[in-house]
């Protein structure tokens, strides 16, 4: 006989009444604005009583900001970026070109779920102070990561010799932001693929030898 608890019908239903709830905000944040939508509005969409959005996530700052960190990770288990499988994957590669290469596959798909709603968070915190709270200000959790990726590629074999790993977290910081990312996938509508290999190929150049 299995160990394994399965989930109770009561906790799957929960789950999947916040993932509809989350959906719905990310639609509506992202069509209206965040200052716009009200949690009727998110309520009516997602097909529940705007008192159950209370009680799952206490009021629209904190919705947005789980909605922010389930979009960044791609589901809702509270493991993070550093911890996932595709992120652990790149930086074990052998070569810096394949810490790059994994890497980049990796963030394209989180800047594919992110970018949208960046604008969204851009817009909330600047009207909301209290939402420009809920983030730290002295640390860039975006550039954490980038970092890592940084020191772990100029130690590996192929990567270029004179490029530090400030300069090396700095491009990547740069070239893979959500802002960039909006220019050329939305604004001018490059295919994802598109945007994928040009970033590779372009810090390729910049952080891998010939």
């Amino acid at each position: 006989m299995s160990d394994v608890k399965r989930p109770s019908k009561r906790a799957e239903k929960a789950k999947e009444t916040r993932r509809r709830i989350l959906s719905a905000a990310l639609e509506l944040f992202v069509q209206d604005g965040y200052g716009a939508t009200n949690l009727q509005d998110v309520a009516d969409r997602a097909g529940v009583a705007v008192q159950t959005i209370y009680f799952v996530f206490g009021n629209k700052r904190t919705l947005l900001k789980e909605l922010v960190d389930v979009t960044i990770a791609g589901d809702d288990e509270p493991v993070a970026t550093m911890d996932r499988p595709w992120y652990v994957d790149a930086l074990a590669a052998d070569t810096a070109e394949g810490v790059l290469r994994g890497y980049i596959a990796g963030a394209t798909r989180v800047l594919e779920r992110v970018a949208p709603i960046s604008k969204v968070l851009d817009g909330a915190s600047a009207s909301d102070p209290e939402v420009a709270a809920l983030w730290p200000h002295d640390v860039d959790p975006r550039y954490v990561v980038q970092e890592r990726v940084a020191k772990k590629l100029v130690g590996k074999p192929g990567a270029r010799a004179e490029v530090s790993a400030e300069e090396a977290a700095d491009l990547l910081y740069g070239l893979l932001s959500p802002e960039l990312y909006l220019l050329l996938v939305h604004a001018r509508g490059w295919p994802r693929d598109r945007w994928e290999r040009w970033a590779f190929q372009t810090l390729h150049a910049q952080l891998c030898s010939e």
